[in-house]
């Protein structure tokens, strides 16, 4: 069984996890799927996989695109030290 099967997400609408922003009226939605994601068995796998393979939309592992565009930043520059 893959992680994915076991995600808590599985049983919501997908467009819950892909808000048209992050600020704003986004921000109600980023906290409900953050809400999904914070109760899911699976969440360190999600956000690792998003963080591995680059996923740049929506909210995966409870991060937003921009946290996790900071995350791959801060691991750059740690690397380069």
């Amino acid at each position: 069984m893959n992680w994915r099967d076991r995600g808590a997400c599985r049983s919501e609408d997908p467009e819950l996890f892909f808000p048209l922003g992050e600020h704003g009226p986004s921000s109600r939605q980023i906290e409900q799927a953050r809400a999904v994601c914070h109760r899911c068995p699976v969440l360190p796998e999600c956000r690792a996989w998003a963080l591995r393979h680059g996923e740049y939309d929506g909210v995966w592992g409870g991060m937003t695109a921009g946290e996790r565009r900071a995350v791959v930043r801060r691991r750059a520059e740690d690397r380069g030290r």
